[in-house]
């Protein structure tokens, strides 16, 4: 799991970003159970305050929570994180569309081309 931070927008948001994709990809369960504060900091390179606040904002918008004695885990809730995940597909589309649409490409063009291509 590489983790790949960039030092032009803020790393606790990166943090956040890197987790939300884990979840949604199925990397971590619905129900399971996420390493410590400290493992994740040390395995990504950054001081665990600021695991700590990527942890506070993906417990703020539901997709993990904290239990006293059994630490954090993944929410249950699938249908949020479907939902979570096709949000972010949406943004990788308008981004993916934006760049083409720059290149000249219409959206016709687009399909198109995607279909043509093998993944």
């Amino acid at each position: 799991m590489a983790w790949d931070l960039v030092s032009d927008r803020p790393i606790y948001a990166q943090l956040v970003e890197k987790l939300q994709v884990q979840i949604v990809s199925g990397y971590y369960q619905p129900g399971g159970k996420l390493p410590s504060v400290r493992e994740l900091a040390s395995m990504a390179a950054v001081n665990p305050n600021t695991m700590q606040k990527a942890f506070a904002e993906l417990e703020r918008g539901g997709l993990i929570v904290t239990q006293r004695t059994n630490g954090r885990l993944v929410t249950e809730d699938t249908e949020l994180i479907q939902s979570i995940k096709l949000r972010m597909a949406k943004g990788h589309m308008e981004t993916f569309f934006a760049g083409m649409q720059e290149l000249g490409y219409t959206t016709e063009e687009v399909v198109s081309l995607i279909e043509t291509m093998k993944v």
